[in-house]
């Protein structure tokens, strides 16, 4: 017979506990979790399509208003660039200048022109849209008397864009 020796007897122990006694298991546990976290909500921030997008920006520039000639309103105009990867959508226009501003575009009924109100105007992704007198402009209702070259202030809110803050200087109406 023969005789096992004590130190023989004792197997060592698996490595899962032997890593678990050490207390690398838990040390390991928090970093992988984080990792497994932020995987997720990347890929969930992906699959809404918005990752890569540029953001939305509509530049607007060459602003004009045309001098009230005592009608009860007048129009202003401006050029509308959209640099973004998506179509955006002026909603609306307001000025602590005028009062009431509204959009409007150009209506001839039986050879009468008028101002037909519209809700709003999209800008085209990479396009732009310029305001004239004959097509889309923005309506203000019983403005002050303006003076020729006097810098008026508006707020043009766009759905994507947010607010751009802009201003139009006093001309005489007729062409653009």
């Amino acid at each position: 017979m023969t005789s096992a020796s004590p130190a023989s007897a004792e197997r060592p122990a698996p490595l899962w506990r032997r890593l678990a006694a050490s207390g690398a298991v838990r040390s390991a546990a928090v970093p992988t979790g984080t990792c497994a976290v932020v995987l997720l909500l990347l890929s969930a921030y992906t699959a809404t399509g918005a990752a890569g997008d540029p953001p939305e920006t509509v530049d607007v520039s060459d602003g004009r208003i045309f001098q009230p000639t005592g009608s009860g309103s007048t129009s202003a105009f401006f050029y509308l660039r959209n640099t973004g990867g998506t179509d955006d959508t002026l909603e609306s226009v307001s000025s602590p200048d005028l009062g009431v501003t509204a959009l409007a575009r150009t209506v001839t009924d039986d050879g009468e022109s008028r101002p037909e109100l519209i809700g709003r105007v999209t800008v085209p992704a990479g396009g732009s849209l310029r305001m004239d007198p004959s097509a889309i402009k923005v309506l203000a209702l019983d403005p002050p008397r303006l003076e020729l070259g006097k810098k008026v202030r508006f707020d043009l809110w766009f759905r994507n864009s947010g607010q751009v803050r802009v201003t139009a200087v006093t001309v005489s109406p007729g062409p653009l």
